[in-house]
């Protein structure tokens, strides 16, 4: 169908059209074989931009929808990239390619994957059985060909006993102890081999102890209950945009507003700026392997933790890239050694700062703007069963 016959054409059609008649800047094909293309994605609040411009593809389309009529409606860019936006991923005939997404230059742009018929078929889902509960295996960046899969474990697992525990003392904690983390029983009392911890232990919590600061002040504590893991976000993620977001089901802690505690009106100001750019947020979830985080918010984000390549420099999150926090093995080989008392305990907290470096030797994190503490329960559980945390 096209515009000749009267009829109006389908998205990838009209957009083939747009990118083919060369009419907007910064619209044109990624590659040779014109599979995929590059759409220009300027912030409005940024200093050079041009309405006129940066937003007429967006215009054009909510014009060609019938969202806008000009003369007649309020001209409102960011409307009509949130139009484009969400139709784009909507649709099963684009596929955002975020490796390809150039979005800190002067002229930022977003790639998109034309998806064809043959490429739209979906897998078929496995069946679950009432007595599993699946739980999915995020890709770890650093285990080559680590393929995506999914986990079977006992409801059992997951449900805290409901038998009165008896508070153990002495050698009888330590086989204890030994038993939960090993699967066998030590062979001689004496000479029980606490701090030999099996390497291949699964983690049955992935449960994230999360909390929230506004300039050093608490303004949310959670403990998330999601397998999925959960996102740190501003607003809520839009319905219809699990090709980005990933799992659905992950738990949604938006920021507060920042009057929800006494702040000088300055930093309130600042912060509600900050917090348009965080719109996206990030996402946080526990595997079997580790701890895991991905940045898709506008907004920088820096962290530290376990497995931060600085500790008196920031380290900063890319967008649409997948960072390990804490890595599993790691953590059970550095418990190991401080049973052994060859070591300290192994660090596991991990701290997020949204809009500003860290951590920064110059700048004491309780006047940062806005920040996130995270603890997974598994490895505090782990340090409090042997007494190495309070």
């Amino acid at each position: 169908m096209n515009m000749e016959t009267g009829a109006k054409m389908h998205m990838k059609e009209w957009l083939i059209t747009q990118i083919e008649s060369g009419k907007y800047e910064g619209l044109c094909w990624e590659d040779e074989n014109k599979t995929m293309f590059r759409i220009p994605w300027k912030h409005a609040a940024k200093k050079d931009y041009r309405q006129t411009s940066d937003a007429a593809l967006f215009k054009a389309w909510a014009v060609y929808k019938g969202k806008y009529k000009e003369g007649k409606d309020k001209a409102d860019p960011t409307m009509w990239k949130t139009r484009l936006r969400c139709a784009l991923n909507k649709s099963a005939d684009f596929q955002e390619v975020p490796e390809r997404n150039q979005l800190d230059i002067t002229e930022p742009y977003k790639v998109y994957l034309i998806v064809h018929d043959s490429e739209q078929a979906k897998p078929a889902e496995s069946q679950q059985t009432k007595d599993q509960i699946i739980i999915p295996v995020k890709k770890s960046p650093t285990i080559a060909g680590f393929q995506e899969k999914q986990l079977h474990y006992q409801k059992d697992s997951f449900q805290e006993s409901k038998e009165e525990a008896k508070p153990l003392t002495g050698d009888l904690l330590k086989e204890h102890l030994y038993c939960d983390l090993t699967g066998h029983k030590p062979q001689n009392q004496d000479s029980a081999p606490i701090a030999f911890i099996n390497p291949s232990l699964t983690i049955t919590d992935f449960r994230l102890q999360v909390m929230l600061l506004y300039q050093g002040l608490r303004v949310m504590k959670v403990t998330t209950t999601s397998l999925d893991g959960c996102f740190i976000l501003q607003g809520h993620v839009p319905v219809g945009n699990e090709r980005i977001y990933g799992p659905c089901t992950a738990q949604q802690l938006s920021f507060p507003s920042p009057t929800s505690v006494a702040l000088p009106l300055a930093m309130v100001e600042a912060m509600n700026r900050l917090l348009c750019h965080l719109e996206r947020g990030v996402l946080l979830w526990v595997a079997p392997d580790g701890v895991f985080i991905k940045r898709f918010c506008q907004g920088r984000v820096y962290w530290s933790g376990p497995t931060a390549q600085h500790t008196d420099r920031p380290n900063k999150l890319e967008r649409e890239k997948t960072f390990k926090l804490l890595d599993m093995a790691t953590f059970l080989n550095e418990l190991q050694s401080c049973l052994q008392g060859k070591g300290p305990a192994p660090s596991y907290e991990i701290e997020l700062c949204f809009g500003e470096e860290y951590p920064d030797p110059n700048v004491p994190k309780k006047r940062k703007l806005i920040m996130a503490q995270v603890v997974p329960l598994f490895a505090l559980d782990l340090l409090q069963k042997f007494h190495l945390r309070n």
